[in-house]
């Protein structure tokens, strides 16, 4: 079933020349429910037209304009990643990425750095920084950053990016930003403070710095086998300018789809309007209803275990209820972020509540969706499941931040630490998935995302490989209403992958991780060895649409 929201097609204009010529790979291995031992494609006119042995590809010789060997690659769906912020992630790529930084004074030592070495910006862009993660568990202070900076302005966000550090001139740039909530005199800002100098730094970023950071994201993206990407804007997060950059850029430029999100809440027809004039599919996205467990802000039926205090709501069930009510009545689609375990119960309580009014059929078929979902129960997810709830999930945060010695427990405590994240139950329950990135929160990295849903730390927690490939390519498309692509089938649209890799594995459907079988009787088709140690696959080429966005240049 299609949902009102699911864009129907693709409208940047196409080049007849790739778009619109058949096309015949052979030679390697493709992935496809049509046939698992495939090892040849044909695509024309931009979507795939046939898929089968080496052998029956000699019969589309005459009508074939291009034939592309693969060499032994692997062809697979491109992969959609369901949760990105284009604009920062280009320009963490260009600019100051302190994910890398080991200490407090390394991380001070990289924004004096980058200070000196672009003297003519009038704001200072980073991002990354982890106290969690270092020896001493504290975040730079102002006046260590005023004299790394020589009193310039700068804005730091912590890793999850929501929080951050910045200077006294940047303060300066924003009145009354001391009388605003989640301001302190020498710690990291959060809520309404954190917003108004956020938006006051991005102020300072040209059109021309946007668009080449627009850029460079969306071709990173597209190099590492990307091929759609969910752009999660909002007014707290990115302007409008910002937002209808990215998608006329998106349209103009061959590179990855972009589906716009827009998170501002609707009440009623000209907010519903003012959704679709932005181009975006949804009101959803990062429509906070809290934040971040890092930044002390998800929040949390029971208070932290570090801190004194349950995190900060802010929307609450009823509001979530008059949003998604006005959303499911004009035809769009609604969502929101919820990390902790009370943001998670007003969601779901929301969501009852407007399908109470407006009817429990039409509430599932707008496929609403919920973005990170951590702190799930098992009656949660079993609300996710009767409300038709998509949970767009980043397996890369367990990697960073899951295990009995990582921040969550930091956070939560060992046992309810390891509640966080419950991939599998969601699968079991029948909740679709959508894997994401939050990138710049955590970088693009589609088969490392999928390695670290099948190695989760909660061994409970694992899924399949298949399973977690599927939430990250046919998921991100059936998360906007596209039941018919992400997926290698006749018809389905010509968004694929060549990947270079070592060798193909069947994971045995009994296991979730630990046995692997190489049996092709079992008749699913193959995909990489993901297990840790084992070297990801290399991209050689991306298309789009039938188009060839991404070509590895050493190939």
């Amino acid at each position: 079933m299609n949902s009102p929201t699911a864009p129907r097609r693709d409208d940047r204009p196409q080049d007849d020349r790739t778009a619109h010529r058949t096309i015949l790979l052979r030679g390697g291995d493709v992935h496809s429910p049509a046939d698992p031992f495939a090892t040849a494609m044909v695509v024309e006119r931009g979507q795939v037209a046939w898929v089968g042995s080496e052998g029956a590809a000699d019969a589309f010789a005459d009508g074939v304009e291009e034939v592309v060997d693969l060499q032994g690659a692997l062809v697979t769906p491109a992969f959609t990643d369901a949760h990105v912020h284009t604009t920062s992630t280009g320009l963490t790529l260009t600019g100051l990425d302190l994910t890398g930084a080991r200490t407090r004074e390394e991380a001070i030592a990289e924004v004096r750095a980058h200070a000196a070495a672009h003297p003519a910006d009038p704001v200072l862009l980073g991002h990354g920084w982890d106290a969690a993660r270092w020896p001493d568990d504290r975040p730079p202070t102002r006046a260590e950053l005023d004299g790394a900076t020589g009193g310039r302005p700068l804005y730091l966000s912590r890793v999850d990016v929501h929080s951050a550090v910045v200077t006294t001139a940047l303060l300066d740039l924003v009145p009354g930003v001391a009388d605003r909530p989640g301001y302190a005199p020498d710690a990291p800002l959060t809520r309404d403070a954190h917003h108004a100098v956020r938006a006051a730094a991005y102020a300072a970023v040209t059109p021309e710095q946007r668009t080449r950071a627009q850029r460079a994201a969306l071709r990173h993206a597209v190099s590492l086998g990307i091929g759609s990407v969910h752009e999660c804007a909002g007014p707290e997060i990115s302007g409008e300018d910002d937002f209808t950059a990215l998608l006329r850029l998106a349209r103009e430029e061959p590179g990855p789809r972009v589906v716009g999100y827009w998170a501002e809440q609707v009440a009623g027809a000209r907010d519903a309007e003012k959704i679709r004039a932005l181009g975006a599919v949804g009101a959803a996205g990062d429509l906070f209803v809290d934040g971040a467990l890092g930044s002390h802000t998800a929040c949390l039926h029971e208070p932290y275990a570090d801190r004194d205090h349950t995190g900060t709501a802010y929307l609450d069930a009823a509001a979530v209820a008059s949003h998604v009510a006005a959303c499911t009545e004009a035809g769009l689609q609604a969502g929101f972020h919820a990390i902790g375990d009370a943001a998670v119960t007003a969601v779901v309580d929301g969501v009852r509540a407007a399908a109470e009014k407006t009817g429990l059929a039409r509430v599932r078929a707008a496929r609403h969706r919920v973005e990170h979902a951590e702190m799930l129960t098992p009656e949660t997810i079993a609300a996710f499941a009767e409300l038709g709830l998509t949970a767009s999930v980043q397996p890369a945060f367990d990697a960073l931040w899951g295990g009995d010695d990582g921040m969550y427990a930091q956070r939560l405590g060992t046992e309810r630490a390891r509640t966080l994240n419950p991939y599998a139950a969601l699968l079991r329950t029948g909740v679709p998935l959508a894997f994401g990135s939050d990138s710049p929160v955590t970088p693009l990295d589609p088969w490392g995302t999928v390695r670290a849903a099948a190695f989760h730390r909660t061994p409970a927690h694992r899924v399949s490989v298949r399973a977690g490939f599927t939430a990250h390519t046919r998921g991100g498309w059936r998360a906007v209403g596209r039941d018919d692509a992400g997926v290698l089938v006749p018809g389905a649209p010509a968004d694929y992958a060549v990947w270079r890799t070592d060798s193909l594995v069947v994971q045995a459907p009994d296991d979730r991780v630990a046995r692997w079988s190489t049996d092709p009787r079992s008749g699913t088709p193959g995909l990489p060895d993901l297990t840790p140690g084992a070297d990801l696959p290399v991209c050689l080429r991306t298309v789009v649409d039938g188009r060839t966005v991404f070509v590895r240049p050493d190939e």
